[in-house]
């Protein structure tokens, strides 16, 4: 077990999103939605430090008002509606190295539109990279509603093409009609979740890469596999988190 003792989480929040308005701290169940993440990050066995990264500053002023860090604010460029994740985490951790002599062994991810994760679910992650020293991350993994195998592309000539076919052509000559599939034979496949994604610094500065070449599975309940970017879904997480707390789950 290679330990991974220096832990940072890293929660990005812009405030310009275009879907819901200032997202991250649009009310849901009666907190503002980034208030989910904040309480499980701080909840964790193995972050030892919690920052935000935001252009904005109301943003920043409800994090810090729930005890998270705000050592900068990000700049307006990499707050744009296309701006991958990897240049914001690099900048996070060059702003945090220049300014503070601070490089933590590792980073999660901690998408504040995902308000289903658990403390378990962090510490699950750090603990599978620790037992995975050749892992450059571990992503939490959920089961798709619907397998791709069933699903297809449209071809130049306009007509449908199984989109899995040459992943399992064993499977496709068998079955030569994808949509008809029994869910029996079905593949097991995974779908990249919100939930949590640790990953080694190394892996952010060194190979430029939010995952790696070796990005090992954390697999999680599908249930909770929430990443709200519409009202619809706002609404239905809402719905979910009271249901849980009539029930006397207080978790959430």
């Amino acid at each position: 077990v290679v330990y991974v003792r220096n832990v940072l989480g890293i929660i990005p929040a812009r405030g310009g999103s275009k879907s819901i308005p200032k997202k991250s701290i649009a009310p849901i169940a009666g907190k503002p939605l980034m208030s989910y993440t904040i309480k499980v990050a701080q909840s964790s066995r193995f972050i030892t430090r919690l920052i935000i990264s935001t252009d904005d500053e109301e943003l920043s002023e409800v994090a810090r008002t729930l005890g998270v860090e705000v050592p900068f604010m990000l700049p307006a460029e990499l707050a744009q509606d296309l701006t991958p994740d990897l240049p914001v985490f690099q900048h996070a951790l060059n702003w945090l190295k220049s300014h503070e002599g601070y490089a933590p062994d590792a980073v999660v991810h901690l998408r504040p539109t995902a308000p289903m994760r658990l403390p378990e679910d962090i510490d699950n992650a750090v603990e599978l990279l620790a037992e995975h020293p050749e892992a450059d991350a571990v992503h939490s993994m959920c089961k798709p509603l619907q397998s791709p195998v069933k699903m297809a592309t449209v071809g130049k000539d306009e007509y449908l093409k199984p989109l899995l076919a040459n992943e399992f052509p064993e499977l496709f000559k068998q079955y030569r009609e994808p949509f008809n599939m029994p869910r029996q034979v079905l593949p097991p496949i995974w779908r990249h979740s919100p939930l949590v994604d640790v990953i080694r610094t190394s892996t952010i500065m060194d190979k430029n890469s939010m995952g790696g070449t070796k990005v090992f599975p954390l697999f999680c309940d599908e249930w909770r596999d929430i990443d709200i970017d519409s009202y619809r879904e706002l609404q239905y997480a809402e719905l979910l988190i009271g249901s849980l707390r009539s029930k006397g789950d207080m978790r959430w």
